[in-house]
């Protein structure tokens, strides 16, 4: 799974989807506890599995030589694994991706409503829910964290989602999704359809 994210990142970097310090990731293992996350401030096209920081269940991240620290989104990646212990989403892995696709941001600035966009093409609203996007508010902050799960649909009692992703205003996306890759593919779904919709306005 780190191999995976590592590979993830590079594919977003070369996609123009972040610069080299944007972006943040985290995972979980099935009936695990624990889960990882990317570190803050480093290049994420230069991410290595050994970049990635475990996390307790209550969410303190491992003591390590190399002095990195958690995502700056630690509270929306903690609030999305720290399930409860009857959880029958504990059971499955969980993987939270947060990017800055180029058209998804633009048609959000353009004042595009992406959930109901994605109601309007089946190339995505067959394979990706789309939630309501959360309005502009503050990166790397507690309000972001609680609009972020809230818009998702996440069920406190089984930890389960209720939405793939979710556009954050200004700012970029965050996917939910079982494996990486298909937290990157209901990002790049939502991405094509928003570069469709701001070429039929132009």
């Amino acid at each position: 799974m780190k191999e995976t994210i590592c590979e993830l990142f590079q594919v977003a970097y070369d996609r123009r989807w972040i610069s080299t310090r944007d972006g943040n990731a985290s995972f979980r293992c099935a009936n695990d506890t624990c889960y990882y996350v990317t570190p803050s401030g480093v290049r994420k096209n230069k991410l290595t599995p050994s970049m990635m920081i475990k996390m307790t269940a209550q969410s303190q991240p491992e003591i390590r030589d190399d002095h990195l620290k958690p995502t700056g989104e630690i509270l929306l990646h903690s609030m999305l694994h720290t399930l409860p212990p009857s959880s029958s989403a504990s059971t499955s892995s969980r993987v939270v991706l947060h990017l800055h696709p180029t058209y998804t941001i633009a048609a959000m600035y353009a004042g595009i409503d992406l959930q109901k966009l994605a109601r309007d093409f089946p190339e995505i609203n067959r394979y990706t829910k789309v939630g309501p996007t959360v309005p502009i508010v503050p990166p790397v902050s507690a309000q972001l964290a609680h609009a972020a799960v809230a818009n998702l649909g996440l069920f406190a009692e089984t930890g389960e989602v209720l939405y793939d992703i979710i556009g954050l205003d200004r700012h970029g996306i965050i996917s939910v999704a079982e494996d990486p890759w298909t937290a990157f593919e209901h990002a790049e779904r939502l991405e094509h359809i928003a570069q469709i919709a701001l070429a039929a306005r132009n």
